[in-house]
């Protein structure tokens, strides 16, 4: 069972909450899923890199170094388009991992990730937080919207091995549309490792 919540939600496990990573501004919410199966799976799903991550609407992760500080860019399987970038926050495998992420479509202020993993005997609880979202803007509804889709994805992914029959139907439908609809600032060029906004 998946949850949306927009209130400050108990500790996770005994690291700090997300909330130490905010700056204070924008909106909040937080996805939850009990997924069956490792803290490593989990982990691999929200981080690989040598593939397309299902979990994140089918883009491949690209860092130019695995640690505070270090960019990271997620990108069309052909490297043409480049969806969001952003900076790592926290890398501490397999229990946390956090990020700034802003959609290279939009004009809006870049918000935090946080991605929250615990074991529970032979189950994983995975949270999502997303940090400072920016009220009433774009990047605020996409991820509002995209937060349950992408902790289902998990879940089916770790558990089956791919994701939901709709999933990747919608998966193809982008691949196909995504190079007609796509703004021409989001081309890769434009979003070298070295820029940073």
């Amino acid at each position: 069972m998946t949850s949306e919540q927009t209130e400050a939600a108990a500790p996770f496990d005994d690291r700090p909450l997300a909330d130490t990573l905010a700056r204070g501004t924008g909106e909040k919410a937080i996805f939850e899923v009990v997924v069956r199966g490792t803290p490593e799976a989990v982990w691999h799903e929200i981080t690989k890199r040598d593939a397309p991550q299902e979990v994140v609407f089918d883009a491949v992760m690209h860092v130019d170094r695995l640690e505070p500080g270090g960019q990271v860019r997620m990108r069309t399987k052909d490297d043409k388009y480049t969806a969001v970038v952003g900076e790592i926050l926290v890398w501490d495998p397999p229990r946390r991992y956090a990020h700034t992420m802003r959609f290279t479509q939009y004009d809006d202020a870049p918000c935090t990730v946080v991605y929250d993993l615990a074991r529970e005997g032979d189950t994983v609880r995975f949270r999502l937080t997303c940090l400072d979202m920016p009220a009433g803007t774009k990047t605020t509804k996409q991820m509002r919207q995209g937060g349950t889709m992408m902790v289902n994805t998990l879940k089916a992914m770790v558990e089956t091995g791919r994701p939901t029959l709709g999933i990747r139907i919608a998966y193809r439908i982008f691949a196909l549309l995504g190079p007609l609809m796509t703004p021409k600032r989001c081309r890769t060029e434009h979003w070298p490792f070295d820029r940073k906004d």
